[in-house]
């Protein structure tokens, strides 16, 4: 059960991942705050964040409008009113794929799947982030594959799964990495569970599921 002193601290740390260009706290300020919804991860760290920010943003992970509301409402419910407040929401995935090169699979991920750079991190590069539409997937640097490639191949490890909506859609998109020259584990064919989907090989041998309706 969280205390007073305890979401001090926390909003704390928000206010260093902030300064320190942490990314994954941009997308826990643009849920928490409705004033930066509308901004991108660079928008939000580049904007002003204070202390006051980081206490409304704790407050309002709490189900309290401000810092004084969660203070008062602290100081006024029993325990186990304050342990029942809490309903923690889990608001997105973000598969980690283990890569090489961090620039080499971003112009992968790029030039060949049609995603976008969130960000990337560390001199040299160790660690990346990029998005198509809802999907966002995490990159990171390691000197060899933490999984041996012929068991991932013979067992069929999947990386990621991503979803498309209609039958339409995951025709489309294979065509188009068709088109573009990408290596497939696996063409797109009808699952006998009524999905119909393709695998991707990236360049350090992660698959990469993409699926959809058959119909």
């Amino acid at each position: 059960m969280p205390n007073l002193e305890n979401l001090r601290k926390q909003a704390k740390l928000f206010l260093r991942w902030h300064r320190d260009r942490h990314y994954p706290v941009a997308a826990q300020i643009r849920s928490g705050l409705p004033r930066f919804s509308r901004m991108t991860d660079p928008e939000i760290l580049s904007s002003s964040f204070k202390l006051s920010d980081a206490q409304e943003l704790v407050a309002r992970q709490h189900g309290f409008e401000s810092w004084h509301a969660l203070k008062t409402g602290f100081s006024t419910m029993p325990d186990h009113a304050v342990a029942t407040s809490i309903a923690p929401v889990i608001t997105a995935a973000e598969p980690q794929l283990f890569v090489a090169d961090i620039k080499a699979s971003c112009d992968f991920f790029v030039g060949n799947l049609g995603f976008t750079i969130v960000f990337i991190y560390g001199e040299p590069p160790f660690y990346a982030q990029v998005a198509r539409d809802a999907a966002r997937l995490n990159l990171r640097c390691v000197a060899r594959p933490p999984v041996d490639p012929d068991l991932r191949d013979r067992e069929e490890l999947l990386a990621a799964s991503l979803t498309v909506a209609t039958a339409e859609e995951i025709k489309s998109l294979f065509l188009a990495y068709q088109a573009a020259g990408v290596i497939f584990f696996q063409t797109l064919r009808r699952e006998p569970w009524g999905a119909r989907d393709f695998i991707v090989r990236d360049p350090d041998g992660n698959l990469l599921l993409f699926a959809g309706p058959a119909e």
